[in-house]
């Protein structure tokens, strides 16, 4: 282990050795391991907006198989997957690559205004299936999210205690943010914390825009000229809003856009001290051979052989 995944490793002093034996194992492994970067597979868009929306540009998809074999050829650092996903897909591939069971999934077929997931899987599951990880989403702006608050500090508890990192998809949303305001830097940036201080390991959050939802939060940013005008500048404030870059923040691909535009945002991210990337549709809606040259592209420009 280099000297890099130690200084990580050592942020999460508190935790006990499978936790961090987990999180190594994720750093370690695939074309990053020992950058520090991550580069993770994740698979739960079936559940969350439905089989065609998600796999029909690239029916392999249907087949939770494919998934196993495009993050293992790519080097990845992990691929995470709701449970059922993992069950079907895991036989032949065990120990292959990490995995991260996403243990609460939401669908849109009742899309209500202030979300909460379904808790679908257990930490049992998790150690059962040999996984590295579980993952969790909470909704900041819910007006439920308390109870998320409350779900997320339970699941974490057993999970550590099982020596299983925690990987929290911390996406604002409900009737309190505006629409404009889910991607607002002030509220990412507390969205991360909110993460951070429930006790997350790995912390995924959506790129900020330079929008300033709250009305006292704007005259704070105004006030100490914290700078946020480029992507770089506010990938930066949102890792230090993470306990001053102490704790692993990787950013979410989002919906599918042009390949350009993906990969100055991954050099944003780069440049701006975050730790990775989750690419789910932007990896996984194209035939099997473009995308092991995107995200080995994606993949360059985090470990410096393309600028």
């Amino acid at each position: 282990m280099n000297d890099r995944i130690r200084e990580i490793l050592s942020w999460y002093a508190s935790e006990n050795p499978g936790v961090r034996a987990n999180l190594a194992r994720m750093l370690n492994h695939g074309r990053l391991g020992g950058t520090g970067k991550m580069v993770i597979l994740p698979v739960d868009q079936g559940f969350e907006h439905g089989p065609a929306r998600s796999f029909a540009p690239n029916p392999a998809g249907y087949d939770p198989r494919y998934f196993f074999q495009l993050a293992i050829e790519a080097g990845c650092n992990a691929y995470a997957a709701p449970l059922g996903s993992l069950e079907a897909g895991l036989v032949g591939f065990e120990g292959d690559v990490p995995l991260i069971l996403k243990c609460n999934n939401h669908d849109t077929l009742n899309n209500e205004k202030d979300p909460i997931s379904a808790i679908t899987a257990s930490v049992g599951d998790a150690l059962r299936l040999g996984c590295s990880a579980v993952g969790f989403t909470i909704y900041p702006g819910s007006t439920e999210r308390n109870m998320m608050y409350e779900q997320l500090r339970e699941m974490a508890d057993e999970a550590k205690a099982a020596g299983l990192a925690v990987v929290v998809w911390s996406y604002p949303r409900g009737t309190s943010v505006s629409k404009e305001g889910e991607t607002a830097m002030d509220v990412v940036a507390y969205a991360a914390q909110i993460a951070a201080q429930l006790g997350a390991h790995i912390i995924k959050v959506k790129l900020p825009s330079a929008y300033v939802e709250q009305p006292e939060a704007q005259k704070v940013y105004q006030k100490y000229e914290i700078p946020i005008a480029t992507l770089a500048e506010r990938v930066r404030h949102v890792v230090q809003s993470s306990f001053d870059g102490r704790r692993i923040v990787i950013f979410s691909g989002g919906a599918t856009v042009s390949d350009e535009q993906v990969f100055s945002e991954i050099r944003a991210i780069r440049d701006g001290g975050g730790f990775g990337s989750i690419i789910g549709r932007n990896s996984f809606q194209r035939k099997k051979d473009v995308s092991l040259k995107f995200l080995d592209t994606v993949m360059g420009i985090y470990e410096g052989s393309i600028q």
